[in-house]
């Protein structure tokens, strides 16, 4: 047996295979590669610009971050008996799974409809990787921070993002679940 394909390279050879089927779909779905400008950039700080979502990482960035400190923690009390990295593997894919859903007419007109993303058109192929390593990176950070230190962590963020930018993982739930004209007024500021 080739030497890559011995049971402990199959959690990495699933998550390999987890982003390259994405990719599949977020194309077959009509996801551009990146950002139409024709400029492939690592960060743009816009939060509301024609750049958001069109590059690898984005304000928006740090909420994708913020799923994998939660699915750490759910994933972990829901497959305890998994190794770390199938674990690993599994909040990857539920995270790479959401990013196909994101990116689908009915969640993209949904932001227009609800929140302050009034122009967004859906992520690039770029931005949806860039939101599962985002992902990846939370999961590695609870792993390593424990149970206090991620919750502190997870409301840093929040309360960042709110401040800087208007907007949050609890606040985009909140706006796609049960918008409020009012939160939408205070966003658009």
């Amino acid at each position: 047996m080739p030497k890559f394909l011995q049971a402990r390279n199959w959690p990495k050879i699933a998550i390999l295979a987890t982003i390259v089927l994405t990719i599949v779909l977020l194309r077959l779905q009509g996801r551009i590669w990146f950002c139409e400008c024709g400029q492939l950039r690592f960060w743009t700080s816009q939060a509301d610009g024609p750049h958001t979502s069109q590059h690898l990482a984005d304000p928006y960035t740090f909420s994708h971050m913020q799923h994998g400190l939660v699915l750490f923690w759910l994933v972990g009390w829901a497959a305890r008996r998994c190794k770390l990295q199938w674990q690993l593997w599994l909040v990857l894919s539920i995270e790479a799974s959401w990013e196909v859903f994101e990116n689908t007419e009915l969640v993209i007109n949904r932001y227009r409809e609800t929140t302050a993303a009034l122009g967004y058109t859906g992520d690039s192929v770029l931005n949806s990787v860039g939101d599962i390593l985002a992902c990846w990176a939370g999961f590695v950070l609870a792993h390593r921070c424990g149970w206090w230190g991620t919750w502190i962590l997870f409301w840093g963020i929040e309360l960042t993002m709110l401040l800087t930018i208007r907007d949050s993982l609890l606040l985009n739930v909140l706006m796609l679940v049960m918008p409020l004209q009012a939160v939408k007024q205070w966003q658009m500021g």
